[in-house]
């Protein structure tokens, strides 16, 4: 071809440096964002897009998506211009604040429309977060929303039918959408929104209560709740369920971090926002407010702690400790909240989960620190853990009564003085205490599942103090300056956390030792003067001593996180001085053997090495003295002050003066470093055939050879990537001295050696001195690798042709040795490379015509592809911590080490921009290298002999080329001409689209070299590449009638290079995702704290270079797709179906990502692979389609497509036309059963499984909703963006192709349905395929349109098919379509319709006007059993009450109920258009021998012991909609069945009956008079005669399906047969049999009817409450649940009107101890006080031995145990508190019972589970008082024993409730204990040691150790004295325990003195010592370097001899 004379060619403007000029409306703008878009607009080398074209762009897109709303085409018009608008948003051009607005506006009505697809409320649901997400950008002033559309929806989706199966996600997504807009809902909406909400909750059912707390905690705003919050509180408080908890926690810590500002909730704002935004039925009532602050001036929603009262932060702050889900031995006490959330409904979790808790509770705790108590002394200790309480007495005196009376007499002389908090913070203070409380949880010898919780609690914590403090130093920040956080705050702060954070800092669970590492990172930038010397402490011995690898491990991960106190002179001036000494160890960690500690290590230096330089400034003479420090940019150099660790601390030039000194040791460490490198790349191990790790030969028996043999190769390179990365970084910022070190150090290495297995190592060694200096690199290298090239290709290295990977041969080492170095050198910049261009080329000639092996060219090609690369692509060209002035600056060489650590705002960056001269270079290769080779492949292709030489030339000539293309992605900039849009617009994936709503793209400023089509240059490369790829295509047709396996080869590198033609362009090299992904790592790793807004300037780097490749990735959406590449295209598909699975996998592969790119290609592939899957088709090529449909982007889009009309696809040549997508992919994948290879079912199968769930139902109902709120702010839009048409022609031509694509997809889907159906009936259909025939005609029955007679049909006959899957698939499809009959029938308009949201005739609204008296009228309606009777008058009488939740806490205005249906005329009306799908149910079920079938299949034996829900609703829908006239025809069957008393058969007829009588509820009254007549003699028989104990469970599930969710005079007949047995049968019956069987029939009664159960439960318990003793277990075990379950249905609030106005008020009004929520157990008081009295008597008549059992007390204390602890794990856990309280005495003495293991045992479960629930505030200290009295009082010392680990667990469980006395009283208890007779007594007692008085304690202890005094064994003063020195001993052992990881002041002396000196008194004082001292040992072990510096010499002695026995302490 023509080539273009180089020399003379320029390229017009384009100067040898890029000069840039900013767009005038961007330069000028002085908006915020525009700010930020001018950034980003400097960082680039080129100029961007003026700001008023790119809004021209915004509003054609915006345009568009009008338009799309207006004519109804949501998909795929709105949906493709949604992702252009994402596209757009991603240049980071701002949108107006006024079409933000409106678009928001838009979105959210497309969202509420009802019947809109969930892929299209996903998708806005994206944009609605993306619009909205900036709180800066829009607010509730600039827009408001209405709540009610979401409410609506949500509320008719979330809780399924039992008919209804199929679900969407469209629950989630309005939940999400609603938390999303929350903020724009007004606030004087809250009224209304309490008066919707509050009244669906109800206490005795889950549901209600989780739903109602959804909706409130998602709807209400957020600025305003001072109204609504103390009532929220409240009903926490009286909620026993962990999903009610966290959710609560999410909304609180939202509530806490909004309003530290307190002019957020001032309530005159509310008056201030315009209330313009209305949805219909929308009020605001008025509720007073007196209550509430009214002061002029607003200051905030402030309490006593945060926004929450004192109780308020208590009760928070057990549920932070009950979080963290440390487990105790005590039996699962924190199982009660799970365990009742087990009650509730899956539909629950198909709503947004709620925020993880541990985040929240960090967040509530770290936002209410304020100063807001008084602060207490500066502590000295480690970890600061409790307010010191004092005592007011004098010297302790020698005991003169009791060890006990004389340790606690200071407890009875305390006085509660004026409190004090830590740092006077009462959060602060609060979590001080907390983690001390859990300190010993930390350790790793403690760990658990816990400890991953605790440290994540830690990390949130730091991250959000961090993040708060930097928010209040911002100048405009709102919090009061008075309630902001303090230096004191913070550093008390780290020192509370610092031991437990150093203790987990060994853990050896991965996210333990993850969250430490962010915990530290954060504090060391808080208070690195505490944190970092413990850390180097540790770290040095550790890398030093070698010890053990898990220890390594955490030190260097230590390390890592503290690195910015190393690095960074502003945030720790002290630390970079240790970075020598850190670095020095380190070099060991670099280890092949050990690649974690490699990565950790490398992980290190890369965070290091980026923001210092390595500089040797000793040797300067300039003296530094007097130099200043820098100003920081973003952190502060603090002031510190008080404790730290440092014994002296120095000045700033005294810091500055040591670590100038340590700079002289770079060049020691820098080669030491290198050296390590390069041997860890000597031992890498060797490369196999497929560049893969090889194996050792047979001969090789070395352990290290077969130690480098286990390495996997993907292992290698990862590790040698993080090598090669930690060294590019350390080259980098070398200064020039080190660089020419490194540099020669690594010249001589490679230049004197080769090494075989580092081959790609030594690439990338040479690529990272190369990225640091290309200049110096290439002169050093080039000469070497030319002449070695030279030298070895001259000798015959690569002369051995092969095409397929091999084991490299040892003479072509040299020569793939010196292509890697040379490779490496031409890295970065292509300035550099035209010195040598001359030589590059003649070198490149050389290699292109000698080297023959396939690694000899393809690396010769990857040469040639890396020099092109860098020669014409735009990339920035250096990283370093400073810019490149500064960097050059002597200034700073010599003083560098003040500006370690530097932080940026953006600022400029270079690049490297091709100039003149590299694009002629790089055109010049293509004329003389690449342009020659594909001659030589043309000449090749005609050639007749193909053998080996030809296919060696083949693979090498298109490898050259191939790379040579992939090497210059952005050398020429493609355009699309209008004739091949048009073409793609004909074709496009997108079928049934007008071309104007096929969106495309307008090309930008990216880079590119060569933009100008006219240029000969641009025609040059733009022909030669055509020319490529017309070779590609004919040598694809050439090679693929070769069917000879020697091809392959040849073959893959073709696939290889068509993947570059197609795919190399834009961002394919740099690519967008990848970037992206880096950039988003790169800031995880450098952020400090959250807002940052300075970043280290690799990061601004990376961001510059990130907004680059989204420019080009923009460039890069649409690819031009004329008739070669369509060609290509079509060879890719052949590829994957060639003969070949290697071809076959790399092909599909290719396509896989070729859909992403090219529109229209799965339209094109699809036909072909179809034609593929017809008999006669080879296997091989029919599972290559196969596994090509398989693709997720080939098989979805075929399933989920828009249907055209199959008859088109089938009458007409299907290479030619497209393809009908789902409707032929289902025929075609159903007429695969003609192959029964397995292997080819295994294909269809999978292809199957994966494509189901896009089948989806068919739905137009959207096209015919009328949304006038979508349409006005569709029409606001237009007019913004548009041009004001009456009548756009756009629209209505996209009005009429969606029109026309509706009518298709109908027509297609009937057409679909009759070719399915034809398959599923053929006999001859295999059984699986008919199967998923009949799962894709259930997913095509539509709710929109009537079903087909012979649709229905099939399934009809399908519920007696054989196959049981089948029976299933059809129930369901039977299920569904008579539902939708009633659905359809009984909607009004189409928006009901797709709401579900059906008028049934009988439903009315019941006016409310007292709602508690008129729900006692309902529930005496119940009771009286009268049958309703139809009247004009609406009252409960004559009407139903079926779903009975609201009332309990209060009414709405009207209540749902139902009248009864008339006398003889039926209630529906079916819908004409279903008449002959009513036929044919019709004809169906009156004929008897369907009955018989499917009867018959329903009473097959199965393991099924309960009635199956899908038969019975099946059996219902059939009679609901054909109502009596088949019951004729179903009687006789259900008659047998029964008479038969065969489990299987009673089921069958079970469900039979449950369908009959439940399909019978809107019948007439007369014909459910006859059916009910003759179904209850039926069941009264089976109930009370024929029932056998196998059959109970059936038939209690029966009554539970009758039961459920009907009003009770429903079943009238039911009701008063259950009561009526339970009445009759004799509980203490010989055999327990009958009485099982009535009170299972029973149970169901009750659980079924829920709350309607009110009425009968006082006559209930008047029947069973005797039977507490009863005779038999079973019995007393219902009675037990039943005394549980009343009780909470009884659960009755008490405000003082039920309505939702007074309840709210009151909650805020109230007192703390008034019970509204009236969670207090009265219920059962009577009974109670009754069982205490009782017990007392039954204990005296206790039964003695094995009889023990048989006694009443056993009976009933069992009885009370499984009562009690099923309350406990019920909502209402707390009422049980008060049986439990009157009743402790006695359970405490069941558990000292030893002949009734089963009582003793149900007895200790209790009362540890009570300590895991929250108890009533008022009972907190009786319930103490109790436990005390069973401690002090009980004669029997098992009962102590076992009340003490009860009051532990107590204590830690409820600790923030407890208040300070009772504090007192415990230890007062516990000390009286020390005295106990019984030495278990005395050991428990000392296992529990509250941190408080310690000081006194100890006083007394050792003065009470010191008077005692042991006389001779045979003295009776001998035991005595032994308990009393024992009890000292005991009390300070206790309290060395409590603190196990630190050392107090106090604590040497008593180890050393007192402990030592009685350490060999008698047993048991000695056994307490020596336990004591080795506790102390392992806990102190990992810290001994730091605790023995508070000893002395002589005390560490001491410490010897105790710990050891030896004089030598070594801990």
């Amino acid at each position: 071809m023509t080539v273009p004379d180089i020399s003379r060619l320029t390229l017009g403007s384009r100067k040898p440096e890029y000069a840039l000029q900013l767009p005038e409306d961007i330069e000028d703008d002085t908006d915020r964002y525009m700010k930020k878009l001018k950034q980003y607009a400097l960082s680039l080398p080129y100029t961007i897009e003026p700001y008023a074209k790119m809004l021209q762009m915004l509003d054609f897109i915006l345009l568009r998506i009008t338009q799309c709303v207006e004519a109804k085409d949501y998909e795929p018009g709105l949906v493709q211009w949604d992702s252009m608008l994402s596209y757009w948003s991603t240049l980071k051009y701002p949108i107006p604040k006024e079409k933000r607005i409106l678009l928001t506006k838009l979105y959210f009505e497309i969202c509420v429309t009802p019947g809109m697809s969930t892929q299209v409320i996903a998708i806005c649901a994206e944009g609605l977060s993306n619009l909205t997400r900036s709180k800066k950008k829009l607010s509730v002033e600039d827009m408001r929303l209405p709540w009610k559309p979401f409410y609506d929806v949500l509320r008719k989706d979330l809780f399924l039918t039992r008919r209804q199966f199929e679900y969407s996600q469209l629950s989630w997504y309005m939940g999400h959408i609603a938390d999303t807009v929350r903020r724009f809902f007004h606030p004087a909406a809250t009224n209304e929104m309490l008066a919707t909400f509050v009244p669906g909750i109800n206490g005795t059912n889950l549901d209600s209560i989780l739903t109602s707390q959804y909706y409130l905690l998602t709807f209400l705003p957020l600025t305003h709740p001072q109204t609504y919050l103390p009532m929220l509180t409240r009903l926490w408080e009286s909620i026993n369920s962990y999903m009610f908890d966290e959710r609560m926690l999410e909304f609180l810590s939202t509530l806490t971090e909004m309003h530290v500002d307190p002019t957020i909730s001032d309530p005159a704002k509310v008056e201030s926002i315009p209330d313009d935004e209305r949805s219909e039925g929308e009020d605001r009532p008025c509720w007073g407010r007196d209550d509430l602050s009214a002061s002029p001036k607003w200051s905030g929603l402030y309490k006593d702690v945060g926004i929450f009262t004192e109780h308020e932060w208590n009760f928070i702050m057990c549920k932070c400790l009950a979080s963290m889900e440390i487990l105790l031995k005590d039996a699962g006490s924190l199982t009660t909240g799970p365990s009742a959330d087990t009650s509730s409904s899956f539909e629950i979790g198909r709503l947004p989960k709620a925020a993880w808790r541990i985040p929240s509770l960090a967040r509530i705790i770290v936002y209410s620190m304020a100063q807001d108590g008084i602060s207490s002394p500066a502590s000295s200790a480690p970890t600061p853990m409790y307010t010191p309480i004092t005592s007011g007495v004098c010297t302790p005196q020698a005991p003169q009564d009791s060890v006990g009376d004389y340790v606690t007499g200071f407890f009875h002389r305390w006085n509660p003085t004026q409190k004090t908090y830590l740092a006077g913070s009462k959060a602060l203070d609060s979590l001080a205490r907390l983690v001390a409380s859990t300190e010993h949880f930390f350790h790793p010898t403690n760990s658990g599942s816990w400890t991953s919780d605790l440290t994540a609690f830690l990390k949130y914590l730091v991250y959000e103090f961090n993040k708060r403090w930097h928010e209040e130093q911002q100048e405009d920040c709102k919090t009061p300056p008075n309630r902001r956080l303090t230096r004191e705050m913070r550093r008390e702060l780290v020192k509370s956390i610092r031991t437990v954070v150093l203790l987990a800092m060994f853990s050896q669970d991965s996210t333990t030792v993850s969250n430490v590492q962010s915990c530290l990172k954060s504090m060391s930038t808080m208070e690195p003067n505490l944190i970092f010397q413990p850390i180097v402490e540790r770290a040095i011995p550790s890398l030093e001593a070698l010890v053990e690898t898990q220890r390594t491990l955490s030190v260097i991960k230590a390390l890592s996180a503290i690195a910015p106190a190393i690095h960074s002179r502003e945030i720790y001036y002290s630390g970079a001085k240790h970075l020598i000494t850190i670095l020095q160890p380190l070099i060991p960690g670099i280890d092949l053997n050990d690649p974690t500690k490699t990565m950790c290590t490398t992980a290190f230096l890369s965070e290091v090495s980026q923001y210092v330089m390595f500089h040797d400034v000793t040797s300067l003479e300039n003296d530094v003295g007097d130099i200043d420090v820098p100003d920081a940019s973003g952190i502060t150099i603090r002031e510190d002050s008080g404790d730290t660790n440092d014994v002296n601390e120095l000045s700033p030039a005294e810091e500055d003066a040591l670590l100038r000194d340590t700079t002289g040791s770079f060049a020691i460490w820098i080669a030491s470093f290198i050296r390590r490198v390069i041997q860890l790349l000597e031992n890498l191990p060797d490369e196999g055939a497929n560049g893969t790790a090889g194996g050792a030969s047979e001969g090789e028996v070395s352990g290290a050879l077969e130690a480098r043999r286990t390495l996997t190769w993907r292992l290698v390179v990862q590790l040698v990537d993080a090598v090669t990365g930690a060294c590019s970084q350390i080259c980098v910022h070398l200064s020039n001295s080190l660089f020419d070190l490194v540099l020669n150090m690594i010249f001589d290495y490679a230049t004197t050696n080769v090494r075989s297995n580092a081959v790609r190592a030594i690439h990338q060694l040479v690529e990272c001195v190369a990225n640091a200096n290309p200049e110096k690199t290439l002169a050093k290298f080039f000469p070497f690798c030319e002449a070695s090239i030279r030298a070895e290709i001259e000798h015959g290295a690569s002369s051995v042709r092969t095409t397929s990977s091999s084991t490299p041969l040892p003479s072509d080492a040299t020569l793939h040795w010196s292509l890697a170095i040379l490779r490496g050198t031409v890295y970065n910049d292509g300035k550099v490379l035209l010195k040598y261009k001359e030589r590059f080329l003649s070198l490149l000639r050389l290699l292109r015509d000698k080297t023959f092996s396939k690694r000899g060219f393809s690396w010769s090609a990857k040469l040639l592809s890396s020099a092109l690369i860098t020669l014409t692509h735009t990339y920035p060209t250096e990283n370093k911590f400073v810019n490149p002035d500064v960097w050059d600056d002597p200034d700073f060489q010599r003083k560098h080490y003040l500006h370690w650590g530097k932080l940026y705002k953006p600022e400029d960056i270079t690049w490297h921009v091709p100039n003149e001269e590299e694009i002629n270079f790089a055109l010049q290769i293509f004329s003389e290298l690449v342009e020659p080779c594909l001659e030589k492949l043309n000449q090749l292709l005609s050639a007749e002999i193909r053998d080996a030489v030809w296919r060696n030339d083949f693979c090498r000539y298109l490898c050259f080329v191939r790379q040579a293309f992939s090497g210059i992605p952005t050398l020429y900039k493609e355009y699309i001409s209008p004739e091949v849009r048009r073409a793609m617009f004909d074709t496009s994936d997108i079928l049934d689209e007008i071309p104007e709503m096929i969106a495309s793209v307008d090309s930008l400023n990216s880079g590119f070299c060569l933009t100008d089509p006219t240029d000969e240059r641009y025609q040059y490369i733009t022909a030669l590449k055509r020319q490529f790829g017309e070779f590609l295509h004919q040598a694809s047709l050439a090679l693929r009638d070769q069917w000879e396996e020697n091809t392959v080869d040849a073959v893959q590198m073709l696939i290889s290079s068509i993947r570059v033609y197609l795919l190399e362009y834009g961002d394919s090299r740099d690519g967008y995702y990848v970037n992206a992904e880096q950039y988003s790592s790169e800031i995880s790793v450098a952020r400090y704290y959250a807002g940052q807004k300075v970043w280290p300037r690799s990061v601004l780097v990376r961001r510059a270079r990130l907004y680059h490749t989204t420019r080009l990735h923009w460039n890069s959406i649409e690819r031009a797709r004329g008739p070669l590449e369509d060609c290509l295209l079509d060879d890719v598909v052949e590829w994957c179906m060639w003969h070949y699975p290697t071809v076959r996998q790399s092909s599909q592969a290719l396509l896989e990502s070729l859909t992403s790119v090219y529109d229209g290609l799965r339209v094109r592939a699809l036909p072909k692979l179809y034609e593929a899957l017809q008999p006669g088709t080879e296997d091989d090529r029919m599972k290559g389609a196969l596994w090509t449909l398989n693709i997720a982007a080939v098989g979805r889009f075929a399933i989920s497509g828009i249907m055209k009309s199959f008859l088109e696809w089938i009458t007409t040549d299907t290479t030619l036309l497209e393809p009908t997508l789902a409707t032929q992919f289902i025929i075609t994948l159903l007429g695969c059963h003609h192959n029964e290879k397995p292997s080819i079912q295994n294909c269809v199968a999978s292809v199957a499984d994966n494509t189901a769930s896009r089948l989806l139902e068919p739905c137009h109902l959207v096209f015919q909703v009328e949304n006038a709120a979508l349409a006005d702010a569709n029409q606001k839009l237009n007019e913004c963006v548009g041009q004001g048409l009456l009548e756009d022609p756009i629209v209505a031509k996209a009005r009429a192709k969606r029109v026309e694509r509706v009518s298709r997809i109908d027509s297609a889907t009937n057409e679909t349905i009759s070719a399915v159906l034809k398959v599923a009936s053929d006999a001859d259909t295999h059984w699986r395929y008919a199967i998923a025939a009949t799962r894709a005609l259930r997913s095509l029955i539509r709710s929109d349109l009537p079903i087909a007679r012979d649709h229905l049909q099939f399934f009809l006959e399908k519920l007696y098919d054989s196959n049981p899957s089948m029976r299933y698939y059809a129930q369901r499809a039977v299920m569904k379509a008579l539902r939708y009959i009633k659905l359809r029938t009984y909607c009004p308009d189409p928006a009901s319709l797709a709401l579900t949201n059906p008028s049934t005739p009988l439903k009315v609204e019941l006016p409310v006007n007292d709602c508690k008296a008129g729900t006692q009228e309902i529930f005496d309606a119940y009771f009286a059993g009268k049958p309703v009777t139809p009247s004009e008058h609406l009252s409960p009488q004559s009407l139903y009450f079926d779903d009975m939740l609201e009332g309990w806490l209060a009414c709405r205005k009207t209540r749902t109920a139902y009248r009864p249906p008339h006398r003889l005329a039926p209630t529906f009306q079916w819908e004409h258009e279903s008449k002959d799908a009513i036929a044919c149910v019709r004809e169906m079920a009156l004929n008897v021998d369907f009955w018989t079938k499917v009867s018959g299949y329903y009473a097959e034996e199965t393991q099924e012991s309960v009635v199956v829900q899908d038969h019975i609703s099946c059996v219902k829908s059939m009679f609901q909609l054909l109502g009596s006239e088949i019951c004729d025809v179903m009687k006789p069957k259900v008659e047998e069945l029964l008479a038969d008393p065969d489990k299987n058969k009673q089921r069958a007829a079970a469900e039979l009956l449950a369908g009959v009588l439940n399909g019978s509820k809107h019948w007439s009254l007369e014909e459910q008079e006859r059916v009910w007549d003759w179904a209850k003699p039926l069941v009264y028989k089976t109930l009370n005669q024929t029932m056998k104990t196998e059959n109970v469970g059936i038939w209690s599930t029966f009554l539970d399906y009758m039961f459920h969710r009907k009003d009770p005079r429903r079943v009238i007949p039911l009701v008063n047969h259950v009561m009526d047995l339970l009445g009759r049968i004799d509980l203490n019956g010989q055999s327990a049999i009958d009485s099982v069987k009535v009170l299972s029939l029973f149970r169901a009664f009750y659980t079924g009817m829920g709350w309607k159960f009110v009425p009968w439960t006082d006559t209930i318990l008047e029947r069973l409450w005797p039977e507490v003793y009863s005779e038999h277990d079973d019995v007393r075990a219902y009675v037990a649940e039943l005394l549980s379950v009343c009780g909470g249905i009884k659960w009755d609030p008490r405000p003082s009107s039920p309505d939702v106005e007074t309840f709210v008020k009151e909650c805020r009004t109230l007192p703390l101890d008034h019970d509204i929520m009236g969670i207090r157990g009265t219920y059962h008081t009577q009974r109670v006080a009754e069982l205490v009295e009782n017990l007392k008597k039954w204990r005296e008549e206790r039964l003695p031995g094995v009889r023990a059992f048989q006694s009443t007390y056993d009976r009933v204390g069992v009885t009370v145990c499984r009562w009690l602890y099923q309350s406990l794990h019920d909502t209402e856990a707390m009422s049980a508190f008060d049986y439990i309280l009157p009743l402790l005495p006695e359970i405490f003495r069941f558990t000292e019972i030893s002949d009734n293991e089963e009582l003793a045992r149900r007895a200790s479960v209790l009362l540890f589970r009570m300590c895991g629930v929250i108890p009533p505030r008022p009972l907190i200290s009786p319930l103490l008082d109790a436990i005390f009295a069973a401690i002090q009082n009980s004669p029997s010392w098992k009962v102590r024993l076992k009340a003490l680990p009860t009051l532990q667990v107590l204590y830690f469980r409820q600790l923030p409730l407890i208040n300070e006395e009772k504090v007192v009283e415990i230890l007062d208890v516990l000390c009286k204990c020390l005295d106990d007779d019984v030495v278990e007594v005395r050991e428990m007692a000392g296992t529990l040691s509250p941190r408080r008085s310690v000081l006194n304690l100890r006083d007394r202890f050792v003065k009470l150790a010191s008077k005692s005094r042991l006389p001779n064994r045979e003295s009776l003063e001998y035991n005595p004295s032994l308990r009393q020195r024992h009890a000292a001993i005991i009390g300070i052992c206790a309290l060395v325990d409590s603190f196990p990881y630190t050392i107090e002041k106090w604590m040497p002396e008593l180890l050393t003195t007192v402990m030592l000196e009685h350490a060999h008194d008698p047993i048991p004082i000695s056994t307490t010592i020596h336990r004591c001292a080795s506790n102390f040992r392992k806990t102190h072990q990992d810290t001994w370097h730091e605790d023995s510096r508070r000893f002395t010499e002589d005390e560490l002695a001491a410490l010897s001899t105790l710990l050891t026995g030896s004089s030598y302490c070594e801990c």
